[in-house]
This record gives C-alpha cells, structure tokens and sequence, in this order.
C-alpha cells in the first residue's frame, strides 16, 4: 500500500475509535479501505461490448426476478441500460459495482452468488442489511468474476459452517470479504480444514457471527495464510482457542474482542505493522508487555475486562493515543514509563483495577489527554487537581469509587474545557464550591458528585454551568431549598437530588426545562403540591417524589406526559381521587403512589393503555429494585432507585429514613420487551383509603408483575380477569373488605411466587390446582370462610372421596413447589433492576465528542 493510503486508512481507524463505534467497524471503515485496496482492472474486452452490456442486463434482471418483491428495484427494466438501473456502476458500458445495501431483498446467497458474482467486470458488490439468507454456495461450474475484488455482505441472515466461505475460493482476486453481523458457525466444522484458497485476502470481517469453541479459533481461520492482510476481526463470537497472528506480518487491525478466549497472550511475532489490537472482553492473562514488545506502530490498544494481574507492565508507548487496561487485576501504581506515550495520549482507562499511589507527575505532559479514567480503584489522599490543570484538552475526568479525602476545590473552574466530572463515591466532603462554572465559557455537561459527605445548600451558582445535561447530587447531606436558578439550565436532562436533606416547594421555575427527562428527588423534605409548570416539560420519562412531604391532589395533566414510564409518588400526603387521567399514559411502566390519602373507586381508564412499550437495556446506568420486608411499619412492594455511582452500604441511610429493612436488593441485565401490547409492569396504590370494587379491566395489564392493592376499603368479589395476568408474580389484596370465593380463573396464574389475600371477607375452598395451594398459609389468614390447602381442610363432606386424595397428594407437594417459587422470585426481581430504563432509550443519546 502506498504511504498516503495508508495514512488514510490510519486517520479511518481513528475516527472509528474517537466516536466509540468500533461495533460499526464493518458499515463505516469496509467501503474506505476497499477504495485504498482497490486498483481498477481495465474493461473486460469483448466482441461486442452491447451484446456484454446485453448479457449483464439479462443477468440483474434474472436476480430481480428471485426476489419476493420484485418491485424494490423499479428502474431495473428488461432491455434497458443496466448502467442506468438503481445501485448500479459501470465502467466502460459494463456492470463494475453494486451497492443495495438496507433494501430488504428477501433472497438467498445462492441466487446472489448465481446472478450477481458471476458478472464479468464486476468489481465492488455490497448488500449489506438486505435480508439475504441461506448457506454459502458458489455454483458448481460457475465462475466467479476474475476482477472481483470487494464483496460485502454484513448485517444478514447468511447460516451454516464458517469453512463455506471457502467455496468462494474461484474469486481469486478478493481482497475485502465483509460477513460479519450474519449467523455463521462451526457446526460439524473439520479443525483441519480452515479458509484456504482465499490467500489474496487483504480485509476479512467475521465479527458477531456464531462461531464457537476451540477447533475453529483465529489460527484455523488464517490456516491459507495470510500474508497480505492488514485488517481482521472476529469480535462478537465465541471463540475459545489460542490467537496466532505471527504470521501476519502486515497485519494493521485485529480485534478479537468480545469473544472467550481463555488462554495466555497471544502471539503477535513481528507487529512491527501492527496500529489497533482490541483484545478486551475475553479471558487472556500472562505478559502481555512482552508480547507487545515488537508492535512499535501501536496507536490504540485494548485489554480491559480480561484477566491480566500484577503491574502494569511496559508498554510500546511511542505511537500510543488510545489505552483501555480497565477490568483486570493491575495493582501498584502507575508506572512513571506509561507518560512516555505523552504527549500523543488522548483517551486512559485505567478503571477497575486495585490500584493505589499517585499519578506521577510526569504526566503533566499528557496535554493532548482529553479522557483519563481512574475509577474503582484503591486511590487516597486529595483530588490531583494540580496535575489535571496541566492537561489542558482533558474533557472527561472520572474519580469515582476510591478514597480520596478533603474537598472538591474552586480551581476546577480553570478547566474550561472539561465535559464530564464524575467525583461519585469517592469520600469527599464540605460545600460544593459556588465558583465551579465561574468562566462563563465552560463546557461542563456532566457533573456527578452522589455519595458523598458534601453539605451545606446547593450553590445557586450552579446555573452558570449552562451547558449541563446531567446533575447528580444524591447521597448527600444538602439542605435547604433546591435552587430557582437551576430553572435556566436549558439543556439539562437530569435532576437526580435523591437522599439528601432538601425542604421547601420544588421550584416552579424547572418548568422552563424543556430538556428535562428526569426528575428524582426522593428522600427528602420537601413539601407543597407538584408544580403545574411541570406539565411543560413534555420529555419527562422518569418522576420520582416518594417519600418527601408533599401535598394536594395528583394533577390529571401527568397523563399528557406521553414518554413518562415511571411515576412514583409514595409515601407522601396527596389526597383525592386517582387520576383517571393517567391511564393516557401510553409509555407508563411503573406506577407507584403507595402510603398516601387517596379516596374514591380505582378508576377503569387507568387500565385502557396499550402503548407499545419496548424497555431496553442502558448500560450507562445502574438501577437497582429494593425489596420491601413485608413489616407492620413498611408500606409498599418495593422501592425502584436510579444507583449509579452508589455504594450498595449505604443503602443503611435509606433505612434510617424509612421504616423498612433494606436487605433485598436486586440487579440484573434482562429486560422484558413490549411490542403492540405494552402495560405496567408494577402497579402499588397500596396504603390509602380507596373504595368501591377491583375494575374488571386490570386483567388487561398483561406484562403486570406486581400488583399491590393491599389496605384500602376496597369491597366486592374478585375479578375473575386477573387471571389473565400470565406474568404477575407477587399479589397483595390485603386487608379490604373482599367477599365470594377466589375465582377458579386464578389457578392460570403459573408465575406467582407471593400472594396475600388475608384479612378479608373470603369464602370457600381454594382452588386445588395452579400455583396457589403452593404459597404460604400466611397469605390466607383472617378469612373466616375461606378453607381447604394450604389452610386447613373444608367440612367432612367437601373433604371425602377422590379431590380429598388429590387436595392431601398436592399438600404434599406445597413446601417442594414453595421452594422452587422462591427461587422464581429471585429471578424475577433480578429482572427489575435494569428493566425500567424506557426514559433511558432518549436520555443518553448524545454526549461522546470525537
């Protein structure tokens, strides 16, 4: 490759790694790195080139016709110029390239590889995201065009054995091959075999397919040799074997990540080529430095999440921009050798490691350093402030989970360029200084100082920081009013002032905070209504005002916030009727207004919503499902908290504002996701003083998984609709005024792992089948009428003959079934504490500068 392509190959990869969309490798860097590898063939010559034209005509039409819409591709006409038709390039009146990428053409490989590869003069072919399925098969007999150089077929549903790719071994000019984001495995794979006869190969992208095990590992994929590759990515498989790469002498980017390769380093030989190595997210250990002595060229390297351990070992730092060692098991300190990569080191992630010490000193000269990351590690002694002044570009700075001591100093106003301050967990004390955003052209977006000992008042100074989307101050020891002029920040996003010591109204000036998406103020003082300017603020998805000292009747306007997914108002004074307004929420997920002083009948429209509702996994963020413990005291299922940079130990403070025992806490990473027939996941209007009889239209609420009435005045029989709850768990009807029987619908509730019907008015036998005679007896008590498993047995003549034998067989079973459904709940609330994050899906669409 010539000096200047590979420059622009160098500045391709760059960019790639600056914007984090190295998971878009093969849509963004294919098509450049085809245009720096390729070398127009001269036009295929012909007798004629009309009837060659001709011939090519005929043969887009043949493929045309394989579609199961045909109409996706309108200008391609019989008898027509094929240079003319949608997608097509020609050179010299022949068919040199074709690009139909994202049109869903509904076909197989086979008809691609019988219409499409077989054109003489083709060049360049990209489908990606077409929809195109089936196994890798060439033709028998056919031949592949002799100028193909570039074929692309990323982000479809292609299957069957990696080693099919093989049979493209007639396309003997190929040099980029571009599969990845397809379904491709190892199944009956031969370890011998390998990817020969694609030996020309110079680009290979394999990335998120099925490949699994050993037998097929990186050595078995470049077993035809790979001497002329310079790119090659296998991230997002399976992959357990060793990595042998010492062959690959021109080898400019590898990226292995993502897989679970178990074994030592890797073996690079001479890397003397070598820019970008992502080996992160696997489970490689040994001397890495070692390894890498030789891969002088190295600009960005990547090993965080593996299982490296002792010091941090020298590195090729020469040419080093990029480093990611987070997630491993460094320790010590930072070796003074790793400041040799300044002044060129942009981006440091040393986080999660167990490391101590200080920054040395001689990375004053990083000041080109725009991320350092330092986080969860075992750092003490005050904040480095001196040493990050010197890095004049820095734009993100995250401290979070070490032991530093003292306060957070005026001179961070001096960082005018600074983005992101993540300060959380780390023991800091004293008042946040009011001159933080002194320099009114700052540039600080993110500021998260949560869990710590910061007191005093929220500076009102704060509304300087004009640029900020995100402000988490919770976890602390705040008091007084929260500021009016926070109303100004017209971009920010987040509110998060949860755990402090806050009195006063929330100001009516956060209406001006059109941004706003989240507002959590929980465990605090305040008092008064909810502002009706709230109303403005359309993008709410997330308002969380439990446990303060609120007031007045819940506003219907809530229901015309169309993204809010969770509303949680518990533990406060509100009074009134429940909005039946509420039920217009299209989006909401998580209703919670448990311990207040609501009155009337639960309204039927709050059950009419059916949005579709998709929750997804954020990983931004941490949340985290708190488990009530059922005490006199504690009111409520639970309490759901955003709990990002907070030490699960103090979750002791809560408990000592609430009289419940927070020893249940639950994560997870599965979500559950809602397409065409959305509804809540939690309902909790517990504790209040409702009336009247349960609407027959919750059984609506299909993905309902806790459902809390428990301790009104509710009155009335039992709909037999909530047995088509299929999903609920835990039910509490508790302590009402309930009569009649329990419906015999309710034995199709299979996912019930706790219920509570006590203290009612109930009847009759429990039905025998289902999951309820397997619950605590506890569940059944004070119901004067109600008998049969778990309590005891009905009278003599309902308890002879065969349903005795069945009833005595299935209490037999109950303590097995019982255990068996507390290990489903466990499951279940490991589900909710990354699943409500619907708000999240729009909130942290933004912020990661190139």
């Amino acid at each position: 490759m010539q000096e200047y392509e590979r420059l622009i190959a160098k500045s391709i990869i760059k960019d790639l790694v600056c914007c984090r969309a190295i998971h878009n490798l093969s849509l963004l860097l294919f098509p450049l790195v085809f245009l720096s590898l390729h070398r127009p063939a001269a036009a295929a010559s012909s007798p004629s080139s009309s009837s060659a034209a001709n011939a090519d005509s005929q043969q887009l039409i043949d493929f045309k016709n394989t579609l199961k819409d045909p109409s996706l591709l309108p200008t391609w006409l019989p008898n027509r110029d094929p240079c003319a038709f949608t997608g097509v390039s020609c050179k010299s009146s022949r068919v040199a390239s074709i690009e139909l990428a994202n049109l869903g053409l509904s076909t197989d490989f086979r008809s691609v590889s019988s219409h499409l590869l077989t054109l003489g003069s083709l060049e360049s072919l990209s489908l990606t995201a077409a929809n195109i399925g089936g196994a890798l098969a060439f033709p028998s007999g056919s031949k592949c065009s002799a100028v193909l150089s570039s074929l692309d077929l990323s982000g479809n549903a292609l299957s069957g054995p990696i080693s099919d790719i093989a049979s493209l071994g007639p396309c003997q000019n190929l040099k980029v091959l571009n599969f990845s984001g397809n379904n491709l495995n190892n199944s009956g794979q031969e370890s011998t075999t390998g990817l020969k006869g694609l030996e020309s190969l110079q680009v290979l992208d394999l990335s998120f397919n099925e490949i699994s095990g050993s037998n097929v590992n990186v050595s078995w994929v470049l077993s035809g040799g790979c001497g002329a590759m310079t790119l090659l990515s296998l991230r997002g498989n399976k992959l357990t074997g060793d990595v042998d790469v010492s062959g690959c002498n021109k080898l400019q980017y590898l990226d292995i990540s993502q897989n679970k390769i178990s074994v030592s380093v890797p073996s690079f030989g001479d890397c003397s080529a070598l820019e970008h190595l992502n080996a992160s997210s696997n489970r490689f250990y040994g001397d890495i430095g070692r390894a890498l002595s030789a891969c002088s060229q190295l600009s960005f390297l990547n090993l965080s999440k593996n299982h490296f351990s002792g010091l941090i070992p020298s590195l090729p730092t020469k040419n080093l921009q990029f480093l990611y060692l987070s997630a491993n098991g460094f320790q010590g300190e930072i070796p003074p050798s790793l400041a040799d990569a300044c002044p060129g080191l942009v981006e440091l992630d040393l986080s999660q490691n167990i490391l101590t010490g200080v920054i040395p000193a001689s990375f004053s000269s990083c000041d080109a350093l725009q991320s350092i990351d330092l986080s969860n590690n075992n750092y003490t002694g005050e904040l480095p402030m001196d040493l990050f002044m010197q890095m004049g570009k820095v734009r993100k700075v995250a401290l979070s989970f070490n032991h530093f001591t003292g306060g957070l100093p005026d001179s961070l106003s001096n960082l005018t360029l600074l983005e992101t301050l993540d300060l959380s967990s780390t023991n800091l004390s004293g008042v946040i200084p009011s001159g933080l955003c002194q320099d009114p052209g700052n540039s600080l977006k993110e500021l998260y100082l949560q869990n710590n000992g910061f007191t005093g008042s929220i500076p009102q100074a704060l509304s300087n920081c004009s640029q900020l989307v995100s402000l988490d101050l919770s976890f602390n020891y705040l008091r007084g009013q929260i500021p009016a002029s926070l109303g100004s920040l017209s971009k920010l996003q987040d509110l998060i002032i949860l755990l402090n010591e806050l009195d006063d109204e929330i100001p009516q000036e956060l209406m001006y905070i059109q941004t706003l998406e989240n507002l959590l103020l929980d465990f605090n003082e305040l008092t008064g209504a909810i502002p009706s300017g709230q109303r403005n603020c359309t993008n709410l998805n997330w308002i969380s005002l439990s446990n303060n000292h609120l007031s007045g009747e819940i506003p219907g306007w809530i229901g015309q916030l169309s993204n809010l997914a969770i509303l949680k108002l518990s533990n406060n004074s509100f009074y009134g009727r429940i909005p039946p307004e509420l039920g217009n929420s299209r989006s909401l997920i998580w209703l919670d207004l448990n311990s207040n002083f609501l009155n009337g009948t639960i309204p039927p429209e709050l059950f009419k919503e059916s949005g579709s509702i998709e929750v997804k996994l954020n990983n931004d963020k941490r949340y985290a499902y708190i488990k009530n413990d059922g005490s006199k005291w504690c009111h409520g299922a639970g309490n759901l908290l955003e709990f990002a940079g907070i030490r699960p130990d103090q979750l002791t403070r809560i408990s000592t504002r609430n009289p419940c025992n927070f020893t249940r806490v639950y994560k997870g990473v599965i979500q559950p996701t809602f397409k065409n027939n959305g509804s809540m996941i939690l309902l909790d209007i517990s504790h209040n003083m409702l009336s009247g009889s349960i609407p027959k239209e919750i059984g609506s609420m299909f993905y309902l998984f806790i459902l809390n009435l428990g301790h009104n005045n509710i009155s009335g029989p039992m709909p037999p609709e909530i047995g088509d709850l299929h999903t609920l768990n835990i039910l509490d009807l508790s302590n009402n005024e309930l009569d009649g029987g329990i419906p015999e619908t309710w034995t199709k509730l299979s996912s019930l792992t706790e219920i509570n019907l006590s203290n009612n008015r109930l009847t009759g036998q429990i039905p025998v089948n289902g999951q309820i005679i397997t619950l605590a007896a506890s569940g059944f008590m004070n119901n004067t009428g109600l008998c049969g498993i778990p309590l005891p047995p009905c009278s003599s003549d309902q308890g002879s003959g065969p349903n005795s034998e069945r009833r005595q067989s299935k209490r037999r079973q109950a303590s097995l079934a019982g255990s068996v459904a507390m290990g489903l709940l466990f499951s279940l609330f490991c589900i909710f504490g990354l699943m409500f994050v619907a708000m999240e899906l729009r909130r942290r669409r933004r912020r990661r500068r190139c």
